[in-house]
């Protein structure tokens, strides 16, 4: 009974879903509204559980003196210092995004910089990558290392100075072949999801379950 109930609730709900999205008449019309209410009722007690889970995986990482335990201790302070700024802001302000509060401090001053550096780290990744890529071995290669090239320079102002139709050139690159690319991309995903949502409904994916 553990794999055969979640699998009965996850079929009818995604039976009804189906069902009210293709007739959006009452009584279906607002159940599909309803249901994505639960969901997000649902979601938010499954983040309370990924928040339980992180701070006992860290917590015992930091008493068992694991390898990584000071990024687990660093992790578990400023959770808490967080929190508590959080709810210190709620129960003088009542709101979080009071100007000069703790929690706007700790917001300005510490996750907005860690997000900087984040995604400065990672410009050095994507850099590497694209090396990888654009290395002329082949004639795919080539013609992506090329292609990036005229995209690239024409959209700074120095390609229209080396060439006033490189810019042009640069527009039909990312309006015809690369849109063409994308929305292939986009429908084999979105065959991909009708894929996997039929066999979630039905049964035949269950990894969820384990």
């Amino acid at each position: 009974m553990k794999k055969e109930i979640p699998l009965a609730i996850t079929f009818l709900t995604g039976l009804i879903i189906v069902v009210t999205f293709f007739i959006p008449h009452q009584p279906l019309g607002t159940m599909q509204q309803r249901l994505l209410i639960w969901y997000s009722i649902v979601l938010g007690f499954t983040m309370l559980l990924g928040v339980d889970s992180l701070l006992r995986s860290n917590l015992k990482r930091l008493v068992g003196r694991t390898p990584g335990w000071p990024y687990a201790a660093v992790l578990l302070a400023g959770f808490a210092f967080t929190l508590a700024a959080g709810i210190y802001n709620w129960a003088t302000t009542r709101s979080l995004l009071t100007l000069g509060s703790p929690f706007m401090f700790v917001y300005t001053f510490v996750i907005v910089p860690l997000q900087a550096t984040m995604f400065a780290v990672l410009a050095f990744f994507i850099a590497s990558a694209a090396y990888r890529a654009f290395r002329a071995r082949t004639l795919e290669a080539t013609l992506l290392l090329v292609t990036a090239a005229i995209v690239m320079i024409g959209r700074v102002p120095v390609g229209a100075e080396l060439w006033d139709k490189l810019p042009v050139l640069a527009d039909w690159i990312m309006e015809v072949p690369q849109m063409a690319a994308k929305r292939g991309i986009v429908i084999g995903v979105a065959l991909g999801t009708i894929a996997m949502s039929l066999r979630v409904i039905l049964g035949l994916e269950r990894t969820y379950l384990s």
